[in-house]
């Protein structure tokens, strides 16, 4: 009997399991019955072990047969092995997973001490989620996007969140799959010139231990159960989740988007040795984790690691992240906390690790778009930049440079390397200027709005005494913290985040917005939101003028860069593409470039000169040549300038305080 591949297929006589467990002596596949309330079950012993993976084959089982291991072995937590056959364990390799933790000491492996204290011997059955037996899906309809890098202009969108609110999707759909996929809000993506979504984590999750005791929820999801199943919480007909994911992805696709998953192959969400034990901790703990003398070793600030150099786990992620591309028609994935899995058993960072290599070289998964959150938990775990060439990044550079300089603070050459790709941080690696995925803000931090309306975080909300959230914002309020009724101030927070997007819209690399940005959204100050399923962190639809005008602002700017070549270019300038140049009529000079009281700074590119200003409103006489025909205004609602009149080279014109200026430089065609 074959023994791959790994979990629950379906054949024409039942159902045949297999599942890893190289430190088990005995596994049982239970098939679970009955209300979930009084759940009874049918034990099967897997008889057959090969490569440290148990199998067998169960007759006159079929499709949505709810199902659980147990596993018999040794008990020892000091030395990493937590075999518990009273605990039923969710199949790492389940499609589909239904129910959660409705009793945590039920779902605890241990009794009195995590290390020292005897296995609980309390059934968890009855208080815990189940994996379910699916059947093989059809092929993926229709043909994918396939957007090249250079054109790829990326939104991050919660599908809960962004579409909870929306007015036009009907209220069983909103904040579903079905929601994010209807027409009115595929029509807005497609109307500011999105090309991807970049979904926060849609793995079925389950929230942490810690959480749990706190009766809160993991809203943003980076707390994985099954990397193989969609979550169940975002179908709106429960147990739909599969049908429902699978029609999301073709109407994005049918309409030009791509979709990319944030995937979490870093932690589980059983938390550290005194939490959990529903799946891969009770299967086989030391194969699946990195452990210190039986403890945790947490990179991660979560509790646990997953181990990156440990084969079960290589098998796992890889498998999982191809399912996803074969089975759903997924474009691609941005990893969370990538730099874990380039730190084998929790180690020092290596570009080449077993499990960044394993996921760059894989036959599907090479070709599609991969992108990696360049840090971790450790001290050294900033690698922006340190990924191999198959990789592109999330450039926290870019994202500190831009709102240093917006906000008065930073020196200007940090600016212009972040502005042309970073060619510092790509070069080398043999990478596009498309590796650097630009943003200015995230899921993790404060919203745009937000951005330019506080300068401390408010995080009251989250139970955890403003301690949680990063102090590192580098944002401004403009004299006021938090909303206001001023229109002096309302108008330059409006001014400063048309600044930011014009900046991020028009800078060479992969453009990456915050869904919700363009409505102007507010999370009242909370910078770390994770854990609030409210308004908080819903998108709110009925943003007014405001929203109308930040939307048709990005609409615009997208569409400008899209039109140009010289906007997505995918290749780094070279020396005399780029003339950068100083508003008192010059090109800078090797002195200019060291000035930190410089507040100004112009970039002359192709058919385009770029302005940016963050001091106050000061005079710039334009290049020689011409002439310059204004086209976008960050002073401006939607960005169009008061006059589009060409304007002769060597022209003294006055930007505004804290304004950004598009140009478009005509030049007679050759003779």
């Amino acid at each position: 009997m074959s023994v791959f591949p790994l979990g629950a297929h379906v054949d024409p006589d039942g159902v045949r399991f297999a599942v890893a467990s190289s430190s088990a002596e005995a596994v049982e596949v239970c098939l679970v019955d009955g209300d979930p309330d009084e759940p009874t079950e049918r034990r099967f012993a897997l008889t057959e072990r090969t490569f440290g993976v148990w199998h067998g084959h169960v007759p006159g089982v079929g499709v949505g047969q709810r199902y659980g291991y147990r596993v018999h072995g040794p008990y020892r937590p000091w030395d990493g092995p937590r075999a518990n056959p009273a605990k039923i364990l969710v199949d790492p390799y389940a499609r589909q997973i239904a129910g959660t933790i409705t009793d945590l000491k039920s779902a605890r492996g241990w009794e009195i001490d995590p290390m020292t204290g005897p296995p609980s011997t309390v059934d968890s059955l009855g208080y815990v989620p189940l994996s379910v037996v699916t059947g093989a899906l059809p092929p993926v309809a229709g043909p994918r996007p396939d957007i090249p890098w250079s054109e790829t202009v990326i939104a991050e969108v919660h599908v809960r969140g962004y579409t909870r609110l929306h007015p036009d999707v009907p209220p069983e759909q909103r904040g579903t799959y079905l929601g994010l996929a209807h027409p009115a809000v595929v029509a807005h993506l497609r109307r500011i010139g999105v090309t991807a979504v970049e979904l926060l984590p849609v793995t079925a999750t389950l929230d942490e231990p810690p959480l749990l005791d706190r009766g809160v929820t993991n809203f943003w999801g980076y707390s994985t159960l099954g990397f193989f199943a969609p979550h169940p919480g975002y179908a709106s007909v429960p147990g739909a989740e599969v049908e429902e994911f699978r029609a999301m992805v073709d109407a994005l696709h049918e309409a030009g988007i791509e979709v990319l998953l944030d995937v979490v192959p870093n932690h589980t969400c059983e938390g550290g040795v005194d939490g959990t034990t529903i799946s891969f901790r009770g299967l086989d703990a030391p194969a699946y984790y990195s452990l210190r003398g039986g403890y945790d070793a947490d990179i991660t600030g979560t509790g646990n690691t997953l181990d990156a150099g440990s084969p079960t786990v290589v098998r796992m992620v890889c498998d999982a992240l191809r399912n996803w591309v074969t089975a759903f028609g997924v474009d691609g994935f941005r990893i969370d906390l990538a730099s874990v899995l380039g730190r084998p058993r929790s180690g020092p960072f290596d570009p080449h690790a077993p499990m960044l290599t394993a996921i760059a070289t894989d036959p599907v998964l090479a070709q599609c778009k991969l992108i990696a959150e360049p840090w971790d938990a450790t001290g050294e775990g900033y690698r922006v930049g340190g990924f191999p060439v198959a990789w592109s990044e999330w450039n926290g550079r870019y994202r500190d440079a831009v709102r240093d300089f917006w906000r008065g603070h930073g020196a200007i050459g940090e600016l212009a390397s972040r502005l042309t790709g970073s060619e510092d941080l790509y070069g080398l690696s043999l990478r596009r200027p498309w590796a650097s995925i630009n943003f200015v803000t995230a899921h993790d931090g404060f919203t745009l709005r937000d951005l330019v309306s506080y300068e401390r975080k408010h995080n009251e909300a989250n139970g955890e005494d403003n301690r949680d959230g990063t102090d590192d914002n580098r944002s401004q309020n403009f004299g006021v913290e938090g909303e206001t009724t001023s229109p002096v101030v309302r108008a330059r927070r409006m001014d400063a985040a048309r600044a930011l997007l014009g900046t991020l819209l028009l800078s060479t690399g992969t453009p990456m917005l915050l869904g919700g940005d363009e409505l102007w959204r507010t999370q009242g100050g909370n910078n770390n939101a994770y854990c609030l399923d409210d308004k908080t962190s819903w998108v709110d639809w009925s943003g007014g003028v405001e929203a109308e005008r930040l939307t048709a602002f990005v609409a615009r700017l997208v569409e400008i860069r899209r039109s140009s070549v010289t906007l997505h270019r995918d290749r780094f300038y070279r020396d005399g593409d780029v003339t950068w140049w100083h508003f008192s009529g010059r090109p800078l000079s090797h002195g200019d470039w060291h000035d930190h009281g410089t507040r100004s700074l112009g970039l002359l590119v192709g058919e385009w000169l770029i302005l940016l200003h963050s001091g106050d409103a000061a005079p710039c006489t334009l290049p020689p040549g011409g002439p310059f025909t204004p086209v976008v205004d960050s002073t401006r609602d939607d960005g169009t300038p008061v006059s589009s009149r060409p304007l002769p080279g060597g022209t003294t014109i006055t930007l505004p305080t804290g304004s950004l200026l598009l140009l478009r430089r005509d030049v007679p065609p050759a003779e």
